[in-house]
């Protein structure tokens, strides 16, 4: 790409990223989305709760927006993964893994987390499948299902709330002792949610969709579906490279206009909050671009 100088450098382009693109380009700004093309979400079969996209793929719906967001010619595509950023009295320097390195005025993170899968044969199969993070975005799909929680402690107890609303075949695996209170055991108790602490073993599976649930003490439960609350990380080094702050949590610390601490650098999407979804991730991606060509205008004028 001969172009190295841009208003705003946009490093991911998933659905926040591209609706911050869209933002940035119907307001004439020039524009970069760095992507790799593997967004977390790329085993989910079909995402939902998205009103006019409901039920499509995720890959359907990123196609879709990408072929919006290229309409307008300020914008600009490359195909790549960002290893490193920096901050100078320019304004940002993005560097990708083949090396090319770019410029612009204004940074918005929209690079998404990575999930780290447990050590459980059959859990990466088939996660985003029938081994789900989010009720909003799947319950509805696998409501009253023989359903199971893999979690512990005071989030299974929260999110034991949550799918109780979708189905009453429910089981908590903690997988190992629980460390849920002697109240919170008791309400699960009262609400028939069984309780199980054996260790996992693996899931057994077909083509992503769980069969059973087996032990290392040789038991084997019959599931069709598992919400699972596991880790994750920021897919670059923002903290570090950039000094953005970071949550308890490990999310990017943004502000109500989603600003970092760091002027210049904006954040949208799965790396600033829970609420993982496709229509949230998109809402803030178009608030965010808005934020953001304000800020120039306000500098240029």
């Amino acid at each position: 790409m001969k172009n190295k100088n841009f208003d705003v450098i946009i490093t991911g382009g998933s659905y926040s990223g591209l609706s911050a693109g869209m933002s940035l380009g119907r307001s004439l700004r020039n524009v970069l989305i760095i992507d790799n093309g593997k967004p977390c979400n790329r085993q989910t079969p079909h995402s939902h709760n998205f009103v006019t996209h409901d039920g499509k793929t995720p890959a359907e719906i990123a196609k879709l927006a990408k072929e919006d967001v290229q309409k307008y010619n300020t914008v600009h595509f490359y195909n790549g993964t960002v290893v490193k950023t920096q901050k100078t009295t320019e304004g940002f320097v993005i560097e990708t893994s083949f090396g090319e390195k770019f410029n612009a005025k204004k940074l918005i993170l929209a690079l998404g987390v990575k999930d780290i899968m447990p050590d459980i044969p059959g859990f990466a199969e088939c996660w985003g499948t029938s081994v789900i993070h989010c009720p909003y975005c799947h319950g509805y799909e696998v409501k009253n299902e023989v359903t199971g929680i893999l979690s512990n402690g005071d989030t299974a107890y929260e999110f034991s709330k949550l799918i109780f609303n979708l189905t009453k075949d429910l089981t908590l695996f903690t997988n190992g002792k629980s460390s849920l209170s002697k109240e919170q055991i008791e309400k699960l108790g009262h609400n028939k949610i069984v309780l199980n602490e054996d260790e996992i073993k693996e899931i057994k599976h077909e083509n992503g969709f769980i069969q059973k649930i087996v032990f290392k003490n040789g038991k084997e439960l019959p599931l069709q579906a598992l919400y699972a609350k596991i880790p994750f990380e920021q897919n670059i080094n923002v903290s570090g490279d950039l000094g953005c702050g970071m949550t308890e949590q490990g999310f990017i610390k943004v502000d109500m206009m989603q600003k970092t601490n760091i002027p210049g650098v904006f954040a949208c999407g799965d790396n600033v909050t829970m609420m993982r979804s496709v229509a949230n991730a998109v809402a803030q991606g178009n608030f965010a671009g808005a934020v953001v060509n304000k800020e120039l205008a306000d500098e240029e004028f």
